[in-house]
């Protein structure tokens, strides 16, 4: 991960409000020569301050070639989208007019706005002094796709999700792939855009090219959160709060991230500094603090995200591990997977497809050493058949992955939920399968759940399944569902009661 500057600052030269004062001549050569100046020549009216100076740089260093995966994290209408997608894409285009570029936003309606500002830069009179002889071809001008007369320069624009089959291109802009708060908490969207990037995007960048991520935090497993979790040393980020955090503060929210720690406030800001005051003054970003509350404010105007917690679980509590633990052979031997000596899914259903509760099945293992693994769980919106289908299809895969797994079915009170627990268990004839009736609170259920939790006894698998599973969790009781703590509450009880029901072994 790339280090950046304790302090950047304006050349003397040049004023926050453009070119006026300068030499005509002096003025286009700084112009070709960095982002932020070219800005300024093409845009007088933009105002520049510390925070964009050091923006302009580290793009300077990405037309450059000497950095290929750059993320930047900054609040909202702080002027970072201003450079990044509407000039850089020009500036890199006079500096590398045969280099394509891929603009991508949550909406293609927005990524071809973002086309459009740029095509206008590149037309301008400004772009011609600095860059002449570089224009747009005018056969080929849409905004969702348009080329650089006689050169292989194109630059394309995409919404999240859209297709780029045939394109590739040597820079690929990401500007806010998440439109707002509700659509960054749905798990389903997070797939998607993750999806989208690894197996459409990525695959269109050549292999020396460049990605910048632009991108306000709004969860902690958005795309920035994944790429930090998996791949954060590939990555120079450009973390930019609205108030300037005290060392310790920065050191404690960097390790969150999985950034290194020990890095120095970008722009040498005292603790509390405002980020630009030409733009928003501490006044008003105290006020917007208390409006937004912890959560927001922390993700949005400080760019660290935090799962919503509620009073039961807390995220340090929750252990991920990558694959299930095994025990060290003896000299010569292989290492073994670890003993369960009980396996439970837990089943919480419900009955209605694409809206209401969810149906969650919790798989959960007791190993000898008295740990417990959440290994699998499945979740979803089902119809009452599909329902039924999918949970005998999670126990024909448990029997084949394990030995033996005990299915439990929590029975709904009323005749209704008694039949339908009966139901499940016909249906899983051949299968060890038992149905209850929980009784007390859920909360009360959970408790020591939660307290294996917190005495560091829990594990959790890492896969697709979950992020989800961990946001829950987190926000019980406040969030608005509970499916998923009622399996592993249920799953948990159940292993506890049973002191070991026999030696069951765990593949990889």
């Amino acid at each position: 991960m790339g280090s950046f500057p304790n302090a950047v600052t304006l050349p003397e030269a040049i004023d926050s409000h453009g070119f006026e004062a300068f030499d005509a001549e002096l003025a286009t050569e700084r112009a070709r020569r960095r982002l932020v100046d070219f800005t300024a020549y093409c845009d007088p009216t933009y105002r520049i301050e510390s925070v964009h100076a050091l923006i302009g740089a580290t793009l300077d260093r990405v037309v450059r070639g000497e950095l290929t995966r750059v993320i930047i994290s900054a609040p909202p209408r702080f002027g970072k989208s201003h450079l990044a997608t509407r000039h850089l894409p020009a500036f890199w285009l006079g500096r590398r007019p045969d280099d394509p570029i891929i603009l991508a936003s949550y909406a293609a309606g927005l990524a071809e706005s973002m086309s459009r500002d740029a095509r206008g830069v590149v037309e301008s009179e400004a772009f011609q002094a600095v860059f002449p002889g570089i224009t747009t071809d005018r056969a080929s001008r849409a905004v969702s796709r348009w080329e650089i007369a006689d050169q292989a320069g194109v630059v394309l624009a995409k919404g999240v999700g859209g297709g780029i089959t045939g394109h590739g291109a040597a820079l690929g802009v990401i500007d806010d792939p998440v439109e707002d708060w509700a659509e960054a908490q749905s798990a389903t969207y997070r797939n998607r855009v993750w999806d989208w990037y690894r197996s459409t995007f990525l695959m269109r960048i050549h292999e020396a090219g460049a990605i910048v991520i632009i991108m306000t935090r709004w969860h902690d497993d958005d795309l920035v959160g994944r790429l930090l979790k998996q791949e954060a040393a590939d990555w120079h980020v450009l973390r930019l709060p609205a108030l300037a955090e005290t060392q310790q503060e920065r050191d404690e929210n960097d390790r969150f991230l999985g950034l290194e720690t020990g890095q120095p406030e970008p722009l040498g800001r005292k603790p509390g500094e405002p980020l630009a005051l030409g733009r928003f003054s501490l006044a008003t970003l105290e006020s917007r603090r208390k409006t937004a509350g912890s959560l927001m404010w922390s993700a949005l105007f400080q760019g660290v995200p935090r799962p919503l917690e509620g009073s039961m679980f807390k995220r340090d509590w929750l252990l991920e591990i990558a694959k299930l633990p095994t025990v060290k052979g003896e000299a010569g031997e292989p290492d073994t997977p670890e003993r369960f000596v009980a396996l439970v899914r837990y089943w919480d259903k419900a009955g209605t497809a694409d809206g209401g509760d969810y149906t969650a099945g919790v798989l959960m293992g007791k190993t000898v050493r008295d740990q417990y693994i959440v290994v699998d769980c499945q979740r979803g919106q089902w119809s009452a058949h599909e329902r039924e289908q999918r949970i005998k299809a999670t126990a024909e895969r448990d029997r084949d992955r394990f030995e033996t797994v005990d299915t439990w079915i929590e029975q709904e009170p009323g005749s209704g939920g008694k039949e339908s627990a009966e139901s499940t268990v016909r249906n899983l004839a051949g299968h060890n399968v038992h149905s209850e009736r929980a009784t007390g609170e859920k909360h009360v259920r959970a408790q020591p759940f939660a307290a294996q939790c917190e005495a560091g006894n829990v594990s959790i698998l890492r896969g697709a399944w979950a992020p989800a599973y961990t946001d829950e969790l987190l926000a019980f009781p406040n969030g608005s569902h509970d499916d998923q703590v009622d399996g592993s509450s249920g799953a948990f009880n159940k292993l506890a009661e049973s002191g070991g029901l026999g030696i069951y072994f765990g593949d990889d």
